[in-house]
């Protein structure tokens, strides 16, 4: 939640989130989804970067330092 109100995320960006734990980089992430996702693979990088950069934009994750 946050203050805007709640936001329903599908599969995808859900998966991609609970993936963000702070142990996974984001070449992790694709090549996990990538296994997930195997019929949809050549699509998930540059859908993993968009949705990260939104995520960041939102406030809603940052890079660790």
């Amino acid at each position: 939640m946050y203050p805007e109100g709640i936001v329903k995320l599908n599969q995808t960006a859900g998966e991609i989130l609970n993936r963000c734990d702070g142990t996974n980089t984001v070449d992790d992430i694709i090549l996990q989804l990538s296994e997930l996702f195997s019929e949809q693979s050549e699509f998930i990088e540059p859908r993993v970067h968009q949705f990260l950069e939104v995520c960041h934009d939102k406030g809603w994750i940052q890079p660790q330092s």
